[in-house]
């Protein structure tokens, strides 16, 4: 895979345009993973050169401690919608359960747009009940509850997109 320095800017200005929060590119010839916040890991792959027309990029291993923190955002972060608040956290004398996204796609209530959703908050749950849809890639794919209990929050809206590992609901387990 050819990819030029103009390229990989597009790439990056449209990530910008997301709420993506890591993408992996792979092919048999490199490897390129970009993440926003979080943590970052380092792993030892030899130097991996990035060819197109007019421009070479040429990325290698940086050890941890050669790594200085940006002094200002590109200007495409800068463009870039906000990142949504993060979830309210739950009391501290309630022992409730995440429902988290096993996977990247979008959040579905119900099976279908004018039927009802498959839970609210208050409802009572029991162990393998679909909770919701989430699809990707065109295959809707059931979650099931882990755990017997009531839905205490839904912190998603219909239709919206999720990432892996994004608390879906809480559930105060009976």
């Amino acid at each position: 895979m050819q990819l030029n320095l103009n390229e990989l800017r597009e790439l990056l200005a449209a990530i910008n345009q997301t709420d993506f929060t890591e993408l992996t590119l792979k092919d048999a010839e490199f490897e390129l993973t970009i993440r926003r916040g979080g943590r970052t890991e380092y792993l030892p792959v030899a130097d991996t050169v990035f060819a197109g027309e007019g421009s070479t990029v040429t990325l290698g291993m940086t050890p941890p401690a050669a790594v200085a923190p940006p002094t200002a955002a590109p200007p495409a972060a800068a463009e870039a919608s906000p990142k949504p608040a993060p979830a309210p956290a739950p009391q501290a004398d309630q022992k409730l359960l995440d429902v988290t996204s096993p996977m990247v796609g979008t959040f579905y209530r119900s099976p279908a747009p004018d039927e009802p959703p498959f839970v609210d908050t208050g409802d009572r749950i029991r162990l393998g009940q679909t909770v919701c849809i989430i699809e990707a890639m065109k295959l809707m794919n059931e979650l099931e509850a882990e755990v017997a209990g009531e839905i205490v929050e839904i912190l998603v809206q219909n239709a919206e997109p999720v990432e892996y590992g994004q608390v879906l609901m809480r559930v105060r387990p009976l």
